[in-house]
C-alpha cells in the first residue's frame, strides 16, 4: 500500500480522519507509524496530499490531511474486454487499477459463457474494493468507471461514440493485424480505447462488426495468451506509449 486512500466523507472540517480499518493496520503493522510520521495520502476521486500521524488511541490511528490543489490525470486508455471466467476476473480487477485505465467496459461476446454475468466479482462492492487495493498500490486516487455491458451489438452501435467519440483511436488486439500498436499510436490523438476478446478470440462477424464501428486491428505478437496476460501486457504497453507522446509533443510544444 503505496498510498492511504481516503474517502471524500471521511475527513471532517479541519481535514482529521480516524481509521481503524485495514488502512490502519497497514499504517500500523507495516509502515510502523508513530506519532508525527507523514505518509502519503489520497482523496478517493481527488487529489494526492500528506497525512501527519496526530495519535494512536489502540488500534485506531488519527491523521490531519493536507490535499493539493490538483487532481491526477486520468490514464490515457480505456478498455473494453469480453468477460473473462470469474476467477481470472477477480484477480484482474487490481492488476487493471494498478496499470491505470479510465473505463472498463465488460461486455458480452459469442465465446463469452453466459453465467459469467451471474457472478459476485461483478458485483460493485465486491470490484471496488479490488479497485482501491490496485490504486493505493500505484499511488493513484482515480478509480476506473466500470460498466457491464450483456450485448455487444447494441452498444457499438448505440453507445459507443457517446462514451468515446470517434476523434479517439480505437484499437483491438487480433492476430490478423497488420500492423503493430505502436505504428497505429503514432498516428493517435488523444484517449485510446483498447478492446480485448474472449479465450478463444472474436468471431469473424464480430471482427466486423468492431472495424465498422472505426477499430483498428494490430498485431500483438506471435504467441497465444490467455487473457490475463495479453490485458496486462497491452494495457501497460499502451499506456507507456501514451506517456511516451505525451513528453515528446510536450517537448515539441515548448520549442515553438
Amino acid at each position: 500500500m503505496n498510498l492511504i486512500l481516503i474517502q471524500s466523507g471521511e475527513p471532517d472540517s479541519e481535514g482529521r480522519v480516524r481509521l481503524g480499518d485495514a488502512r490502519a493496520e497497514h499504517i500500523l503493522g507495516v509502515l510502523h507509524a508513530t506519532p508525527g510520521k507523514s505518509l502519503r495520502v489520497g482523496l478517493l476521486n481527488g487529489p494526492c496530499g500528506c497525512a501527519l500521524v496526530e495519535e494512536i488511541c489502540g488500534r485506531d490511528v488519527i491523521l490531519r490531511c493536507d490535499f493539493e490543489a490538483t487532481v491526477p490525470s486520468r490514464p490515457a486508455v480505456d478498455l473494453l474486454l469480453a468477460l473473462p471466467r470469474p476467477k481470472v476476473m477477480k484477480r484482474l480487477w487490481a492488476q487493471l487499477a494498478a496499470l491505470g485505465v479510465g473505463r472498463i467496459i465488460l461486455t458480452n461476446a459469442e465465446k463469452v459463457e453466459r453465467f459469467y454475468f451471474d457472478s459476485h466479482v461483478l458485483e460493485p462492492d465486491f470490484y471496488n474494493a479490488h479497485l482501491i487495493e490496485g490504486l493505493q498500490q500505484a499511488g493513484d486516487t482515480l478509480l476506473p468507471d466500470v460498466q457491464i455491458v450483456r450485448q455487444l451489438k447494441p452498444f457499438l452501435e448505440d453507445d459507443l461514440d457517446g462514451l468515446f467519440p470517434m476523434h479517439g483511436t480505437r484499437l483491438l488486439a487480433d492476430p490478423s493485424g497488420k500492423e503493430g500498436c505502436g505504428d497505429i499510436f503514432q498516428r493517435s490523438e488523444n484517449r485510446v480505447f483498447l478492446a480485448v476478446g474472449p479465450e478463444g478470440g472474436w468471431t469473424q462477424y464480430e471482427l466486423e462488426l468492431f472495424a465498422a464501428h472505426g477499430f483498428q486491428m494490430f498485431n500483438a505478437g506471435p504467441r497465444i495468451l490467455r487473457t490475463d496476460t495479453a490485458v496486462v501486457g497491452l494495457v501497460m504497453l499502451l499506456n507507456q506509449l501514451a506517456h511516451t507522446c505525451a513528453c515528446v509533443k510536450n517537448g515539441r510544444g515548448s520549442r515553438e
